[in-house]
């Protein structure tokens, strides 16, 4: 089945071609078809049980059309899968509600993106801004969201392509996805680079060890870690880690709650401090406020591969759906951080650079330290989706320089069982880890990178791009109108990017240095 095998189903039964040999399973057979994986070369594709009602279509041969389970059985060997972030289709013949490539497992893999490292530094903004300011900023980001995550679903739905750079090529030009992938990887390696530095906090919370020792440990978990986990072909392997990695991450706002209840209201609120801050900010705080806020919501990186893994097709509604229970699972987690962070722990300077550093006079408490395992645990697991944008951009620009297409890896020369385009793509895979590793040893400052990523980068790819794609494919069509309101809306969140991108920028760099 790893030479050059090809896979045909047909209504009247699976036939299997490999090597030239011809197996035939009858109409009868199709009730009963067992679920064959055929790997070739790092290409798997499925045949899974046909229920009864799709055998009968086959029974009484009904047109393919008519049969979804029977024309959806169907793989071929160059389809989608021959690439990173091609859909995942097959039949699904007993579904579950955590299957791969379903709509809870979809939403909980967007919610996991998003909330990670940005959680961590959360109270620490609103001790600055005040909750007033913060809770308004969270959920106008809830919503600003919602509508990006729709627009990168349509343009991916509509075009067919399952990355930022196909998507791009295919509505403008290739060095528009030359761009936008080099923004996305920047964006990706910065923030992955954030959680190997809460990895390190972590543990020097936990053993008070020095730089040196930090150091030592960020590497180790980068290379004996987060380098394995990296290899995984589709975002869906990770979708039972980001579960538990989710529930795991709550035991910080536990930890935060005993925190308040041994220690008590910190000296430093006041009714007026807690709501509007201690009324030392500058417009650069409240920007980097909202960059924060950009940033710990940012979750499109990852969003076009997600939805070419929906299986048995991608749709509006599914996407949707997912996006809904993303945002409202993330407004819950930031508001109650934020508000209990800062309760606990003071506003103004009183707040250190993180929750993690925060923690630190109580580091020997059973509680605590099992919170700190949880965070290590769960910023691992967020780590590895940031890696996929970056082999996807690499993926991208070696099919380029080897002049061959999307969905063209079927074809390509095998190396030990896997294609050259799987190998180079696990390359990649590795060399970006050890990229965000050696960010991640170079500084220590959480907030700072944090602020930054969420400025320049994750505006960009969360409200320029996706506006851009949508009006692209509204004027393409014949009764397209500026004054329509789709395009509206998307001309409303590009300004709204644009200004993100420009000023968000500004004040992290500003702040930064001053």
């Amino acid at each position: 089945a790893q030479a050059h095998p090809q896979v045909v189903s047909v209504c009247h039964g699976l036939r299997i071609a490999s090597q030239g040999h011809l197996d035939k399973y009858s109409s009868s057979g199709c009730k009963a078809a067992a679920a064959t994986q055929l790997v070739m070369g790092g290409t798997v594709v499925q045949q899974q049980a046909l229920g009864s009602g799709a055998a009968s279509a086959c029974a009484n041969d009904m047109p393919v059309a008519s049969s979804p389970s029977c024309s959806n059985a169907s793989s071929s060997a160059g389809g989608e899968h021959g690439r990173v972030g091609g859909p995942a289709k097959g039949v699904p013949g007993r579904r579950h509600s955590f299957r791969h490539g379903g709509t809870v497992p979809a939403a909980i893999l967007l919610s996991k993106a998003a909330i990670g490292a940005g959680v961590l530094v959360m109270a620490a903004h609103s001790a600055e801004v005040g909750l007033h300011y913060q809770l308004t900023t969270l959920a106008a980001g809830a919503f600003l969201t919602w509508a990006s995550i729709w627009m990168i679903a349509r343009a991916s739905i509509d075009t067919g392509r399952w990355s930022y750079e196909d998507i791009s090529e295919e509505l403008f030009h290739p060095t528009m996805s030359f761009l936008t992938g080099a923004v996305n990887v920047c964006q990706c390696l910065g923030s992955g680079a954030g959680y190997l530095i809460a990895c390190g906090q972590v543990f020097q919370v936990a053993v008070g060890a020095d730089e040196a020792t930090r150091r030592l440990f960020v590497l180790s978990v980068g290379t004996f870690v987060c380098a394995p986990i990296a290899l995984a072909r589709h975002v869906s392997f990770l979708r039972h880690l980001a579960a538990i990695s989710i529930v795991a991450l709550l035991l910080l706002l536990v930890t935060m709650l005993w925190y308040l209840g041994k220690h008590g209201l910190d000296e430093s609120v006041t009714p007026d401090a807690f709501w509007f801050g201690p009324g030392s900010a500058s417009i650069f705080t409240y920007m980097n406020a909202m960059s924060n806020v950009v940033f710990a919501y940012n979750n499109q990186f990852i969003v076009p591969q997600l939805i070419g893994e929906l299986t048995p097709e991608p749709t509006m509604r599914r996407v949707t759906v997912a996006s809904v229970i993303t945002v409202v699972m993330c407004f819950v987690l930031f508001s109650s951080v934020s508000i209990f962070g800062v309760l606990a722990f003071g506003v103004g300077e009183d707040q250190r650079d993180s929750l993690l550093l925060d923690l630190f006079p109580e580091r020997k408490n059973p509680l605590v330290i099992a919170s700190l395992i949880a965070v290590v645990f769960s910023v691992l697991t967020c780590f590895q989706f940031h890696v996929y944008p970056i082999r996807q951009f690499a993926t991208f620009a070696i099919r380029k320089a080897r002049g061959r297409g999307p969905d063209a890896e079927a074809s390509d020369v095998l190396f030990c069982g896997r294609t050259c385009t799987r190998w180079l793509d696990m390359a990649s895979a590795l060399g970006s880890v050890a990229i965000i590793i050696l960010i991640a040893e170079v500084t220590s400052e959480l907030k700072t990178v944090l602020d930054f990523i969420g400025a320049f980068a994750s505006a960009y790819t969360s409200y320029i791009v996706p506006p851009l794609w949508v009006i692209q494919i509204l004027r393409r069509q014949e009764n397209f109108s500026w004054q329509d309101k789709e395009a509206f809306g998307c001309l409303a969140l590009l300004s709204l990017g644009v200004f993100f991108f420009a000023f968000g920028t500004l004040s992290a760099i500003t702040d930064a240095f001053v």
